[in-house]
Order: C-alpha cells, then structure tokens, then sequence
C-alpha cells in the first residue's frame, strides 16, 4: 500500500513538472523595453556629462512584418523624470523588425533632431534568438540644442574625442 502512494505521488509530481515546463514552452510571451531620451546638448550624437534625461518625453514603438511591411504593433511611452521608459510588450515579434523613435520632446529648447543622426533603436522581441531574458535594453534615443553649449570643445577634450586646435 506505501509502494503504491509513492508511487502515485511520484505520478502527479511528474505530471505537474511536466505541465508546467509546458507552460513555460507555449505560454504568452512578455517582454519589459527600457530606454532613455536625453538632451545632446553638445550635438554630437552620444551622451556627455553635459547631456540630461528629457522628462515627460514621448517615444513611440512600432513593429512592421518583414515582408509586407505592414504595421503590426504600436506602443507609446512618456518618460520619466530622469529621461527613461519602460514599455511592457506582449506576444511573440520574431518575424517582425520594431524600432523605438522620438516623437515629441518636452524642452522647447532641446527639441531639434540632429541632420545625419540616427532617430531610432531597434529592439528584438523574441525569445527564439538567443536572448531569454524578457528585459529588452533600447540604445538611448535624443533630442539636440538648435546651438551647443559654449563648454563643449572642452567637454569632449576630456573624453579625448575633440583634436586640440579644432574649433567646434
């Protein structure tokens, strides 16, 4: 009789196991994309220690199929205080490309976008690539100043991008 428990124990133990890693195979996935948008006050296409988060700023996700072309996903975020995002993503994009883009910049004065710049970051949203994690991590996004600020050439000196005798 003790035989026969265990093994009816060992049964349903199995069958449990079993059903959930069936879950977890066939279940919905969800994906979190974090982000940022900062102002480039320098205009120089990449985050300086004069660059800052651009609070309450709008980005926009969108996932086209690969073939068509057409539209299949569109997601908006606000920023927070600190400039970043988080947008929560369900369902499986594998034969889809999503890009993040700026729409609209809360800081008039930070508000142009910059010729010749990227204006998107394209994220994966499958977990059929090799990443299993369900955090997706945007490259930051930005917003430019119609004019640099006057501390740039000195700025990127100390980041060792600017020759000394170049004007900026």
């Amino acid at each position: 009789m003790a035989r026969t428990l265990e093994a009816a124990a060992l049964v349903v133990a199995a069958a449990l196991c079993l059903s959930s890693l069936l879950g977890f195979a066939y279940g919905h996935e969800k994906f979190t994309v974090i982000g940022k948008v900062y102002c480039d006050t320098c205009r120089v296409d990449f985050e300086t220690k004069v660059s800052y988060g651009l609070p309450d700023s709008k980005v926009l996700l969108e996932c086209h199929n690969r073939t068509s072309g057409a539209l299949t996903l569109s997601a908006e975020a606000v920023t927070d205080k600190s400039g970043e995002y988080t947008l929560a993503i369900e369902g499986d994009h594998e034969e889809e490309i999503c890009e993040l883009q700026v729409v609209e910049s809360s800081d008039p004065e930070c508000s142009t976008l910059l010729e010749g710049a990227v204006h998107n970051a394209r994220v994966a949203l499958t977990n059929k690539n090799g990443v299993v994690q369900a955090v997706r991590f945007a490259n930051p996004l930005a917003f430019t100043k119609k004019v640099s600020l006057a501390n740039c050439p000195q700025v990127l000196m100390e980041m060792g991008v600017l020759p000394p005798g170049l004007e900026f």
